[in-house]
């Protein structure tokens, strides 16, 4: 899963990051209203964070033109802001959540799991492959009904080739968006991770495979 976090203030962005990269989301990040405003509706998110405070624009019109726009991903407002009206507006304007700062790191990645649970993403909480069952709320994986324990950076890799199964994804697009790393041509970091969770799958008689595309990437067969 992806979330876009839209704030100005580096200290806050970096750390909301940190919170939702340890609970096992992939995460941009998004300083001002025009950058996030781009994104939000170029790019497929499972929730967004965003802060009413922005130097370009004021969030609560970013928000209103999102909803305006046919946008349907869960919005989390997480600003300084906290009257009684201000949430009113957030919320009437299509806000899923309100936080108000400083919270709980615990809170922020409790209530971005909320939203996404009763939000726009409610479709995509299970992705079937094959034999393959992902449920991607809680981060498991089962075939045939029986849970496959995988570790965390097998589990974000085979959720980001389910998503796209089929299709040939690049080794420099399974770096930045599974490892949040530029692509380094050196490095086989890739491919020994296929390698490990393509041996799993194996062990657990699944007959999703993962293929070599040579000179491209993989693809995710479903067999």
């Amino acid at each position: 899963m992806r979330i876009l976090v839209i704030e100005d203030d580096r200290l806050v962005a970096d750390l909301m990051r940190q919170v939702l990269m340890n609970d096992g989301y992939a995460v941009d990040v998004a300083p001002v209203a025009e950058d996030g405003h781009k994104l939000a509706l170029g790019r497929p998110y499972d929730a967004i964070v965003l802060d009413l405070e922005l130097p370009d624009r004021n969030g609560l019109a970013v928000l209103q033109d999102l909803r305006r726009e046919g946008l349907t991903t869960p919005i989390v407002i997480a600003t300084a802001y906290g009257s009684t009206a201000d949430v009113v507006r957030a919320l009437d304007a299509g806000a899923d959540d309100y936080l108000q700062k400083p919270f709980a790191n615990e809170v922020l990645a409790a209530r971005v799991r909320a939203a996404i649970r009763r939000g726009g993403a409610r479709s995509m909480e299970k992705v079937h492959v094959g034999d393959l069952t992902l449920h991607r709320v809680h981060h498991e994986v089962h075939c045939h009904g029986k849970l496959v324990t995988l570790t965390a950076r097998q589990y974000a890799l085979l959720e980001f080739l389910a998503m796209r199964a089929g299709e040939t994804v690049t080794r420099p697009l399974l770096l930045e968006h599974v490892w949040h790393l530029r692509f380094d041509p050196g490095s086989n970091v890739v491919d020994v991770h296929v390698a490990q969770l393509r041996k799993r799958l194996r062990e657990t008689g699944s007959t999703v495979d993962i293929r070599t595309v040579r000179g491209e990437g993989y693809a995710l067969d479903v067999g």
